[in-house]
């Protein structure tokens, strides 16, 4: 038996026929996004805010885990969030030792290179505008509109993460 936060953590692909090859290579989902994290407890509730479903919670330390990120005498606590369809995930991660560093400027600007922001469909972007706000949510510009078809924003979230989000709306 293997790790049990990891066994119920996997999602089975909804998809009836076999996935494309491309030279031998095969990608059958995106599983997750990681994000570490200082306050594992804040970050949770920043995305429960949102609307995510705490999926899973374990601790993690021992030989698998330092050979899987290739650091030594890895300890940490990790909360695997899930999307209200099932099908988005982000894993927010708490590390005890080797403590996290900082790779860039907390408030990094959107054109930073690397992973920037990680984006949202919602139904009402001034309600979750509010209530990201209580979990210390700041815009990094404003709300805008997109032609007749969307709301759209970043907003700036847990360890300085970039948030978007969009309102449908035409």
């Amino acid at each position: 038996m293997g790790h049990p936060f990891l066994e119920t953590s996997v999602v089975r692909p909804r998809v009836s026929a076999p996935a494309p090859r491309l030279g031998g290579m095969t990608i059958q989902r995106m599983d997750h996004v990681g994000v570490v994290v200082d306050d594992l407890e804040a970050a949770i509730a920043f995305f429960t805010e949102l609307g995510m479903e705490v999926e899973g919670r374990a601790s993690v330390e021992g030989r698998w885990v330092d050979g899987v990120v290739g650091l030594d005498g890895v300890r940490g606590d990790i909360a695997m969030m899930r999307t209200p369809d099932g099908h988005g995930r982000i894993e927010l991660t708490r590390f005890h030792s080797p403590e996290a560093v900082a790779a860039e400027p907390g408030n990094a600007p959107a054109n930073t290179l690397g992973l920037r922001r990680i984006m949202f469909a919602v139904d009402d972007i001034e309600d979750v505008l509010v209530r990201l706000r209580a979990h210390g949510a700041e815009l990094v510009g404003e709300l805008a509109r997109y032609e007749d078809a969307y709301r759209l924003c970043y907003v700036r979230g847990p360890e300085g993460v970039i948030i978007a989000l969009a309102e449908r709306i035409g």
